[in-house]
């Protein structure tokens, strides 16, 4: 999504009191007024603080509501990401567009400069939210959309927190949007995934979930190895219209070779089979597995080759390196920075050899 040779300029005021308010309380939910400047136009907003953990950072993320006027370039609301402990500050980006790129519904997200009352407050990534203006930006038809919002979403009856049963099925999620009778949808998904039979399952889940979709996403994720990504970091959209489930990826920092913490993980730290009820439950259908290996041989020969993502890397690279220089939270990590591009390459080209030798295990 990321076009021309500079980034936007974001400018936000926000009254010096609520600026108090806020480092007083980082946990505050309740979101508070602000203007935003784009290009010369003047957007009165709502803003909050976003994400758990990251709270804690010196850098905040945050998340942005338009009020007057109401949506702007068709969005009603959008996250600013900090990215902090990604050094690269493109593996998020890198992430979404590869999903889009292998054929999943993926958010779009572009990178911006933020001011905050005149002062630099660094680069951050844009990341188009995912509701009903996601579904009417792309024609698709009206539909519910929960948010993955920790370990409980892991299509289970178990609790990945306590250990125990859940209490509620509806626990790990948030719904965006949709009926009161999406809920129940919802928890009927999760009820079937659980308790259809062995010999029943490849016939009887088709009716509940796009299951090439979800085939397409599980290859995302393994590629891109996101350790979070099968029970956290996305989420799922059922169509009103064909009445099935698909899936959809959702802050995608911790990937290309390093986890949450910005720490390197192995090309081998995710299994090929990944992890969650559902994807266990599928993988054990054959004609599944069968697919879900020809997706990987696809994608493994044409978008996830060094070939193919390095122009994208390079690119992200040279079109932010400006502004990283420029933010005063990481432009001491320059030199790092400037070796992230190669790290990632050499990461794809390890993973992907990885892949290609744990491929019989879906025979």
């Amino acid at each position: 999504m990321t076009s021309g040779k500079t980034v936007p300029e974001y400018q936000l005021y926000i009254h010096p009191q609520d600026v108090m308010e806020l480092r007083k309380d980082i946990w505050i939910d309740d979101p508070l007024p602000a203007v935003l400047k784009i290009n010369k136009k003047k957007l009165d907003i709502d803003f909050a603080y976003r994400g758990s953990h990251i709270r804690g950072f010196e850098k905040k993320s945050y998340h942005i509501i338009f009020y007057k006027p109401k949506t702007y370039l068709r969005a009603k609301e959008v996250h600013l990401n900090a990215e902090f402990k990604d050094i690269s500050h493109i593996r998020n980006k890198l992430s979404l567009d590869f999903f889009s790129e292998i054929g999943c519904l993926s958010p779009e997200s572009r990178f911006i400069f933020l001011k905050i009352n005149g002062k630099n407050e660094g680069l951050y990534l844009e990341l188009e939210s995912v509701d009903e203006y996601f579904l009417a930006k792309r024609n698709l038809a009206k539909g519910a959309i929960f948010y993955a919002v920790d370990g409980d979403a892991n299509f289970s009856l178990m609790s990945d927190l306590d250990k125990g049963v859940k209490q509620s099925l509806e626990f790990g999620y948030e719904k965006k949007c949709g009926s009161e009778e999406a809920d129940f949808y919802l928890q009927d998904l999760i009820i079937k995934i659980n308790t259809i039979s062995k010999l029943e399952f490849e016939k009887e889940i088709i009716q509940y979930l796009n299951v090439e979709q979800y085939l397409r996403w599980l290859s995302g994720v393994v590629l891109t190895q996101n350790y979070d990504g099968f029970v956290h970091n996305y989420a799922l959209y059922r169509s009103d219209q064909t009445g099935l489930f698909e899936i959809i990826p959702w802050d995608y920092d911790a990937t290309w070779g390093r986890d949450v913490n910005g720490k390197d993980m192995p090309e081998d730290y995710v299994r090929i089979e990944g992890f969650n009820t559902l994807t266990a439950r599928l993988l054990a259908v054959p004609s599944f597995r069968r697919r879900y290996k020809e997706l990987l041989l696809e994608i493994l020969a044409n978008q996830y080759t060094a070939e193919f993502l390095r122009p994208k890397i390079e690119t992200m690279y040279h079109l932010i390196r400006p502004y990283v220089a420029r933010d005063q939270y990481v432009k001491d990590r320059i030199e790092l920075f400037e070796k992230e591009p190669d790290i990632i390459i050499d990461f794809i080209q390890a993973r992907s050899r990885y892949i290609k030798s744990q491929l019989s295990h879906l025979d």
